[in-house]
């Protein structure tokens, strides 16, 4: 029995730190296998996984329901097939919607020999509200369905602003187990217990739901009033809605993350100075000229030989060491993106 993890966050949540965490303190000895489903046209943490010895299957489109779900079976089974993994770890796109990936892991996972436990959304408390108010129908449908709710960067936050988040956070779910703990004086292994804990929680909260409204479903269908939608286009094969009366694209709040959100990738052969990284990463966060950008990653070489790897989120970035790649490759997200202006930014042909 191959256990199933589904990881999700928005975009610079933490959701890589937390994976590598699990595997180093709490999957030690176990076989894995990441499946990657990243928003964007370059998939950059890739090699970061593969060092820490785990099988990473990137899939670099949008939504793992509907552009994937052909795709999803056949790699679902394949891995299954090919290494037979204790546990297949699914980090979804930053901007999906987490009902479509839980939804998608059913629809193919029940003529497998696999158990979903607990879904995990990490939550960087710093930005909780923020995201909330201006990107609210994609971030809260993550919390609305997991199980564990894992608040990231807690230790730079006062205890009331962690407390007004996590008043937010239970506001959309009254149900999952909150972690708020800062990380690094948990070991992986309470996090893992307080998954487990979550997943006893959802069930017994399901089996409480049948008795309730009298309806035999799974995971919240629609008959029992909860706002539980899918955006898909006409073509779209995935079989996890009605297509007569499910359709939402001309209701006002219900996008496909293709919509709302956009990715620029490039490969680039420009050696960069830390100074000048540094004047680059400050001035994509403080100008609009830019765009909305959510996240910005990338792996470069510099011009002393060495190599940089470094992460933007809204109001902070790291730079840090990286290992040599074939070449430079970084890549942004946001809404509404100015390409040209970025491309003059980076110093891109």
């Amino acid at each position: 029995m191959t256990e199933i993890t589904i990881i999700s966050g928005f975009l610079g949540a933490g959701k890589t730190t937390l994976i590598k965490k699990l595997l180093e303190e709490a999957f030690q000895g176990e076989k894995i296998v990441l499946i990657e489903n990243e928003f964007g046209e370059i998939g950059i943490d890739g090699g970061f996984l593969k060092d820490a010895g785990i099988q990473v299957n990137e899939m670099n489109s949008g939504c793992i329901c509907c552009s994937l779900v052909g795709d999803f079976g056949t790699a679902l089974r394949e891995v299954l097939d090919t290494y037979a993994p204790d546990r297949i770890l699914i980090e979804p796109s930053g901007v999906g919607k987490l009902s479509d990936v839980v939804k998608a892991v059913e629809n193919v996972a029940g003529s497998m020999d696999v158990h979903i436990d607990s879904s995990i959304v990490v939550v960087d408390g710093k930005k909780c509200k923020m995201y909330m108010k201006n990107f609210g129908e994609f971030f809260n449908n993550q919390v609305e369905h997991a199980g564990t709710i894992v608040i990231s960067r807690t230790q730079s936050m006062t205890d009331e602003k962690l407390e007004e988040c996590a008043a937010l956070l239970r506001e959309h779910n009254a149900h999952a187990t909150m972690i708020t703990t800062p990380w690094d004086e948990l070991d992986g292994k309470q996090i893992l217990a307080a998954m487990h804990h979550a997943e006893l929680k959802m069930e017994e909260h399901e089996h409480h739901h049948h008795e309730e409204c009298g309806h035999e479903h799974h995971h919240h269908e629609e008959e029992c009033g909860h706002d539980h939608h899918h955006e898909h286009d006409e073509h779209c094969t995935c079989g996890c809605h009605d297509h007569d009366h499910h359709h939402h694209h001309d209701h006002e709040g219900h996008h496909h993350a293709d919509e709302v959100f956009t990715s620029w990738g490039v490969e680039t052969a420009h050696k960069y100075t830390a100074e000048e990284l540094q004047q680059i990463l400050e001035e994509l966060g403080g100008s609009e000229k830019y765009g909305v950008i959510l996240r910005a990653k990338g792996i470069i070489p510099g011009t002393d030989g060495g190599w940089m790897q470094f992460d933007f989120v809204p109001e902070e970035y790291e730079v840090r060491g990286g290992s040599p790649d074939y070449t430079g490759r970084l890549c942004v997200i946001g809404s509404g993106l100015n390409e040209e202006a970025l491309k003059e930014l980076f110093h891109v042909v």
